[in-house]
């Protein structure tokens, strides 16, 4: 019987992160001084003369990029998207899908993006709860901590629930982004970057970028700076792990 009772234990919890979820987005998108945005990253995308299941329009090979002779055989791709508007944001790695690439192409995208949102004081990120950013991953509180204070923006992180991604809002951008590869040869990074930058989403033209960095997989976060991150969030008190309030750092003046 104890499996049963498990269950319906994990879909009481379900139920309530659903809930919050909802409850969270629903405010976030009521507020002037709050832009919600949905984040996550892709499969290795191998860059090359891979068939993608459709025919290929684009025989003529495009030109390498001068200044870039390295050969480079995958790319990460990571997305951002404000749902309500439709606007978008791709940043591919090189390297490997972790906590750092993750919040720097979400830096990148605040750079970039800050000058048209001047009223913006709180981010509220749903995000799925994936190995790189779970509500677990030390490295990647870390890192949005020091994304926290860098900007002086409050991060509110609203996870969907286990196995559930599939209802964050930028899904649905990735299976159309997918769908407008299909059937072009990925050559090279510039192909990537000029496909990725042409598609349309909801009529708005995503910005795609490259974040040539490397990254080790594994990086952790242990004892003392552990527990000095652990103070600084705010975590819901009954959705520990799904609802994740961090908060700039007072400066005193």
């Amino acid at each position: 019987h104890s499996g049963k009772n498990q269950g319906s234990k994990k879909t009481a919890e379900t139920d309530a992160i659903f809930e919050n979820v909802w409850q969270m987005n629903a405010l976030a998108d009521a507020d002037p001084e709050t832009l919600r945005i949905s984040i996550d990253t892709k499969a290795t995308i191998h860059v090359g003369e891979y068939s993608r299941g459709g025919r290929s329009r684009g025989l003529k090979a495009v030109e390498a990029w001068d200044h870039d002779m390295r050969p480079k055989e995958k790319l990460v791709p990571g997305g951002i998207l404000e749902p309500v508007t439709g606007r978008s944001f791709l940043f591919f790695g090189t390297s490997y899908k972790t906590s750092d690439f993750l919040v720097d192409g979400l830096l990148l995208w605040w750079e970039e993006r800050k000058r048209g949102i001047p009223d913006v004081k709180q981010l509220v990120i749903n995000m799925d709860n994936g190995p790189e950013c779970s509500g677990h991953r030390s490295q990647f509180l870390l890192r949005m901590s020091e994304f926290v204070d860098m900007t002086g923006l409050y991060v509110r992180i609203i996870y969907y629930p286990p196995y559930h991604s599939k209802y964050n809002s930028i899904e649905r951008y990735w299976a159309g982004l997918e769908k407008s590869w299909n059937g072009y040869l990925l050559y090279s990074v510039d192909t990537v970057l000029n496909r990725a930058g042409n598609f349309l989403w909801k009529g708005l033209r995503t910005a795609a970028r490259l974040l040539d960095a490397t990254y080790e997989k594994g990086v952790k976060v242990c004892g003392k700076e552990k527990a000095e991150l652990e103070q600084r969030l705010q975590r819901s008190p009954y959705l520990h792990w799904w609802d994740i309030k961090i908060s700039p750092k007072m400066v005193d003046l």
